[in-house]
């Protein structure tokens, strides 16, 4: 390894640009957000170090035996985190970045793409929540933030467009094309020298300007090591190394890059991401990640150690792992449409290697093609529905899961004819005890509207609910009922109006109901609502049992009575679940 002559930042994009500089499979996926390249930037305005690089030379002779991918350019938070792969068929040495991907990537994605990242409660699904953004720079004021000299924002071209006596958004991929020292000049006279601007702010125009174009063509900002080993190992090694130090390393990420070189069939790391993306688009959407797959597969093939280690991911393993991919890749899908029929999506599935011991128990079955609707396996999918449920509410699976994950397999490699609860139970009571006690059960009064848990428990009270309806989370009393402001004018003591806004949230004034109605209901008063849907006396008192309502006084001057009554009822059918489950 050695120090090899610092390059410009146009130089090193210009390479990106060409991919002559590429990515080993072994590097993790982007994962810095806006604010982390704007920081970079105004690190690199204010003479900053931003570190040092590792690249890795590669032979065109060694190329073939890697697996390489592209940078991403424009990044998208929904449909475009991946990095493309790269064609490497080309007659000329590579460099593979070792340290330095997310840098590099930022000043990419600065200086030749645009950032597209969610708006705040905006759904998934709507195209419009991801509104393309390219970084500028204030020309005509410093950053107010204390930690801050220069604002750079990512900003979509309506944003930078608004006129303000107190900025200029100057957008910063155009100085990748003002080459020449005088070019900025050019940029001023047109932008800013012919406008009605103090001469003061025009100076700092200018000095901010110029500073922006040294730090891009002119100063000699990446300096780097450069290795030309070829031996795979040591290049493991220097990047298990030169990686401790920053984003915790991510196992997984080694795993696709060994698999990848070792699967003689299949591309492991496309196979991977394109099943991740796949899952994730079931129902209303989960959050998977290369982990989940990975220790599934881990699980799933019956490999004996489960845990993330480079040792684990031999070849022997790696080919298991291929062999078994239609099966394991099957059982998760199967999965997650199970637990997705189940009312959970990315808000309420609270851990996702819960569904590992479900998908090892499918595959075992023979992954049966009509397990979610034949009445044939009722009895299994009810089982499964509690063991999920009780095993997220008392997160079965937080800290050192995979001894959780081992002792479940022993049980379910028996080849049970049903899923195998009572045994699990058993099993788990000297690692993580699935019972709840009279404290515990009372403890989940104090869960909260907006929790994946407050939604488990739910679950449990209502396991009538078709979440093919659209079942949704209600507030009974509606939530809008509840300021300070409103619940005075009623007159509330400061007690009452304390306890009102203590537990308008709380799981006892919520209860689950299908979308549609649930949108007719929206603020109207609980008491006129229920007798207005149900009019007749018997359809009333059969919603209300259903859903735990008591036969009191239903108006919000009583809703501290509600809440009490309420709770009694909801325990009593939780100590009844939760102590005989069947």
């Amino acid at each position: 390894m050695s120090f090899q002559t610092p390059i410009t930042i146009m130089d090193a994009v210009q390479m990106i640009y060409r991919k002559e500089y590429l990515l080993p499979a072994i590097q993790r996926e982007f994962v810095w957000d806006a604010e982390q390249i704007e920081r970079l930037f105004d690190s690199l305005m204010r003479d900053y170090p931003i570190g040092s690089f590792l690249f890795w030379k590669v032979r065109k002779e060694q190329i073939k035996e890697y697996q390489f991918y592209e940078f991403v350019r424009n990044y998208h938070e929904r449909d475009n985190r991946r990095n493309p792969k790269a064609d490497v068929g080309g007659e000329d040495d590579i460099t593979a970045i070792l340290d330095g991907q997310q840098r590099l990537t930022a000043l990419y994605i600065a200086l030749k793409g645009s950032y597209s990242y969610k708006l705040p409660r905006k759904r998934w699904d709507n195209d419009k929540a991801f509104p393309e953004r390219h970084l500028y720079l204030n020309l005509l004021k410093e950053n107010d933030e204390a930690d801050m000299d220069y604002e750079f924002k990512f900003l979509t071209t309506e944003e930078a467009e608004q006129k303000s006596g107190d900025f200029h958004w100057f957008k910063v991929s155009e100085i990748m094309d003002m080459k020449e020292e005088h070019e900025p000049n050019n940029y001023l006279i047109g932008n800013i020298f012919n406008q009605d601007i103090e001469a003061q702010s025009q100076k700092l125009a200018n000095q901010i300007l110029y500073k922006l174009h040294a730090i891009i063509h002119k100063d000699k900002i990446i300096n780097y090591f450069l290795e030309t080993d070829d031996d795979l190992d040591k290049v493991l090694n220097i990047f298990i190394r030169v990686n401790s130090g920053g984003t915790e390393l991510n196992y997984s990420d080694l795993l696709l890059s060994i698999a990848t070189a070792q699967w003689e069939k299949r591309d492991a790391r496309e196979e991977i991401t394109r099943f991740v993306d796949e899952i994730n688009n079931i129902g209303a959407g989960f959050n998977f990640n290369k982990d989940f797959i990975l220790k599934s597969a881990l699980v799933l093939s019956d490999i004996r150690d489960i845990r993330f280690k480079v040792d684990n991911f031999n070849s022997y393993n790696m080919l298991t792992i291929e062999n078994n991919w239609d099966e394991i890749t099957e059982a998760i899908r199967l999965t997650v449409n199970l637990v997705s029929g189940f009312g959970y999506s990315r808000d309420t599935l609270t851990s996702n290697n819960a569904l590992i011991p479900i998908a090892y128990y499918l595959l075992s079955k023979g992954l049966p093609h009509n397990f979610l609707t034949s009445s044939n396996h009722m009895k299994d999918r009810k089982k499964i529905r509690y063991w999920l449920i009780i095993s997220l509410l008392k997160k079965v699976f937080g800290g050192h899961s995979d001894n959780v994950l081992r002792a479940l397999r022993e049980v379910l490699a028996n080849k049970n004819a049903e899923f195998p609860l009572s045994d699990i139970i058993y099993k788990l009571k000297g690692i993580k005890p699935i019972t709840f006690n009279d404290e515990e059960i009372d403890d989940l009064f104090f869960l909260r509207y907006g929790s994946g848990y407050t939604f488990s428990t739910l679950a449990l009270l209502y396991p009538w609910v078709d979440y093919r309806n659209n079942f949704q989370i209600d507030h009974i009393f509606p939530k809008s009922y509840f300021t300070e402001a409103k619940l005075r004018k009623r007159n509330f003591s400061r007690e009452k109006i304390e306890f009102c806004l203590q537990n308008y949230n709380c799981l006892a004034n919520l209860q689950l109901l299908q979308g549609g109605v649930n949108q007719e209901k929206s603020n109207i008063d609980f008491k006129q609502w229920l007798y207005q849907m149900y009019p007749n006396d018997q359809e009333r008192k059969d919603f209300m049992n259903k859903n735990y309502i008591p036969d009191i006084n239903l108006s919000l001057d009583n809703f501290d009575e509600f809440i009490k009554e309420r709770k009694k009822l909801m325990k009593d059918e939780l100590e009844t679940i939760l102590k005989n489950p069947f």
